[in-house]
């Protein structure tokens, strides 16, 4: 069977992430708590909310891929993960430096074979293919991202671009 995805795929959406998550924090800068923390009718109600659900997701994700620490607490405090903007923005950016140093690092080899975890959201042990959880990761990203790009546009904000082939080279 051929590869699903390749190290150099994954430092390529690393950086990607690391883009977009910058161009997110940009355009939230100019909101208050209060504009952050809106119902604006998505999954998961408000801006920050949403925000907090992706990085406990990169963060649970990560968990599993690099075998360092795990967020607190199941999807359903997922929203509540980061009390501030400003703490959810020191977070963010911890996080993606390590989700780039870890896709930095990447093998073929890494990519390969199963990766075996116990599921909060399925109950259950669960074994999937490593290529296709880090698959899952990256596309959980720009789901999520797409949301908050959304609510910002509706708020008034500009987020900027998100086209993958506009990505600066030297992000």
């Amino acid at each position: 069977m051929a590869a699903m995805i390749s190290p150099e795929f994954c430092r390529t959406m690393a950086r990607y992430n690391a883009w977009q998550n910058r161009q997110i924090q940009t355009a939230c800068a100019g909101m208050t708590e209060t504009e952050l923390r809106t119902d604006r009718g998505a999954f998961f109600g408000s801006i920050l909310a949403t925000l907090n659900h992706l990085l406990w997701g990169d963060m649970i994700w990560m968990s599993r891929f690099d075998g360092g620490p795990a967020p607190r607490g199941g999807i359903r405090e997922s929203p509540d993960l980061c009390p501030t903007f400003a703490v959810w923005s020191a977070d963010r950016f911890r996080m993606d430096g390590r989700i780039r140093q870890w896709a930095g690092g990447l093998h073929n080899l890494d990519l390969a074979g199963d990766l075996v975890w116990f599921s909060g959201a399925a109950g259950r042990e669960v074994s999937k293919p490593v290529a296709l959880c880090v698959t899952h990761m990256f596309n959980h990203q720009t789901h999520h991202r797409g949301q908050v790009h959304a609510m910002l546009t509706a708020a008034g904000q500009t987020p900027g671009d998100t086209d993958l082939f506009l990505m600066p080279e030297e992000v």
